[in-house]
């Protein structure tokens, strides 16, 4: 069996859609399924076993004999909550009870970091191992992903195979419940839908045009491709940490550009100025360094904005409504 943590949610129910569509079946899907809003994500999914996330090590107790891999892709994610404590309990110490258990059984455990940990990118976004700890993230969700990352690279005990991935700008299918969290890509689908035109952040610095800040989008399709990829190829020698974008930043009117034409629509931007409150914040540019993951024996190419919003936009939403994968 494989488990899968966070399966109701945006990356987690697209991993199970795409486990199932490489037959796939004996899956444990763990979360908190009580949220009626997620229900649509793993609804006609195939799988062995629904685990609530707080049972899940109570029930793979004895079975380390079954389980074939753990991919941990649940967590707290509403960078906007200023408490630390949810983001200590389930992205630290849950992550690493999960990692304490693939390693005393030695099961193949896949993790998601997140971009987030490189805060404003002060130091670039490259994932050498020796430069994890010059990190400074901005908030209390980056900072516990970047705490279980430093506490995994420390530890003298390990699962024999675990990679972690700092996903970047991610969006797709499933991720309709995520409200203010989800991708800009879902919120300027609904925006031009009900308003015919998209707002955008001027630029308040003169080497970046209006829009042309920018950022590496991923297609969650090409996310999971990856996991499943390492998931059947299996080399501790790629054991780490490693950036998961397509390594070619995109700036926000490509984007816009891209969703008007997935949606039929004349391109209608409205250039508003950022808030000031996160004005001297604001990252202008983020783009995954991918040489590792590409070291590490991942080859396929990543699908283009124009590619991916496009499928995404045609196939995923219907009469003003989101479908899932």
């Amino acid at each position: 069996m494989i488990v899968v943590t966070g399966a109701a949610g945006f990356i987690g129910s697209a991993t199970v859609a795409a486990l199932n569509e490489r037959r796939y079946y004996d899956l444990v899907l763990a979360d908190d399924f009580h949220r009626p809003t997620k229900a649509r994500n793993f609804a006609d999914k195939k799988y062995s076993v629904l685990v609530d996330r707080d049972r899940l090590l109570e029930f793979l107790a004895g079975k380390e004999n079954e389980v074939q891999a753990i991919v941990h892709l649940g967590a707290r994610t509403d960078t906007a909550n200023p408490t630390p404590e949810p983001f200590r309990i389930l992205n630290l110490e849950y992550s690493q009870a999960l990692f304490k258990y693939c390693t005393r059984a030695q099961i193949p455990l896949l993790y998601a970091s997140s971009a987030a940990t490189y805060g404003a990118g002060e130091h670039g976004f490259d994932d050498a191992p020796e430069l994890h700890s010059r990190f400074r993230p901005l908030n209390p969700y980056a900072r516990s992903k970047h705490e279980f990352d430093l506490w995994a690279l420390e530890q003298s005990e390990k699962p024999y195979y675990w990679m972690g991935f700092k996903f970047f700008n991610v969006y797709g299918p499933n991720e309709y419940h995520k409200g203010r969290m989800a991708s800009v890509v879902f919120h300027a689908a609904e925006q031009i839908e009900q308003t015919g035109r998209l707002k955008l952040f001027m630029s308040h610095r003169p080497e970046y045009g209006h829009g042309e800040q920018a950022r590496d989008f991923i297609y969650v399709k090409d996310v999971t491709q990856v996991l499943i990829h390492f998931l059947e190829n299996r080399n501790p020698r790629n054991n780490g940490i490693y950036n998961l974008g397509t390594g070619r930043a995109r700036t926000f009117n490509d984007l816009a550009a891209a969703a008007f034409a997935a949606l039929g629509r004349e391109k209608n931007i409205e250039y508003i100025p950022i808030p000031e409150d996160i004005r001297q914040s604001y990252q202008y540019f983020t783009e995954a360094k991918m040489t590792r993951l590409r070291n590490a024996g991942y080859t396929a190419a990543f699908a283009s904005i124009e590619e991916a919003i496009g499928d995404y936009l045609r196939n995923y939403r219907k009469n003003g409504q989101w479908t899932v994968w």
